[in-house]
């Protein structure tokens, strides 16, 4: 299985948000920390707002922030956000029915079996525990962290 480019992209943020969780994160220094298009990001962050793991902060000071405490959200989660489609192989989807074996195929169970455990496992860990390395990040990102926090009421 190999996830897409906006999956590692949408881990990344958070993480980076996750680093710098007492203000709002700019998507140009995330773009920039990563190497990255501003338009891609934007893209992503929409997908992380209307899943509510990001949320926008609106203003001149504005950014974005994650919408709830790191260790509440589950790298699986994101995950499943942002990808589109976990088709393993054409036979996945169960409206195709042009392999004469689709009904009694032992293939097609096993690669359901094996997401179900594939996404177990990134369910077991969040992105606080991808981000433990908190200031050893922020420095690696160059997050500066010197400029004054949102309010608490924010």
């Amino acid at each position: 299985m190999r996830l897409t480019q906006q999956t590692n992209y949408a881990v990344r943020a958070l993480m980076y948000c996750a680093v710098n969780p007492d203000k709002p994160s700019k998507v140009a220094d995330i773009a920039a920390s990563f190497d990255m298009s501003e338009t891609h990001l934007f893209k992503i962050m929409k997908v992380l707002v209307d899943a509510k793991l990001i949320k926008t902060i609106r203003g001149r000071n504005g950014g974005v922030m994650l919408g709830r405490p790191a260790e509440q959200i589950s790298v699986g989660e994101v995950v499943r956000a942002a990808e589109e489609s976990f088709l393993l192989a054409e036979c996945f989807d169960s409206g195709r029915k042009d392999c004469p074996l689709i009904m009694s195929c032992g293939f097609n169970g096993l690669l359901h079996e094996a997401l179900e455990a594939f996404m177990a496992v990134l369910d077991t860990k969040s992105i606080a525990d991808l981000s433990e390395d908190r200031f050893g990040m922020r420095d690696l990102l160059k997050i500066d962290v010197t400029e004054t926090p949102i309010a608490a009421n924010a």
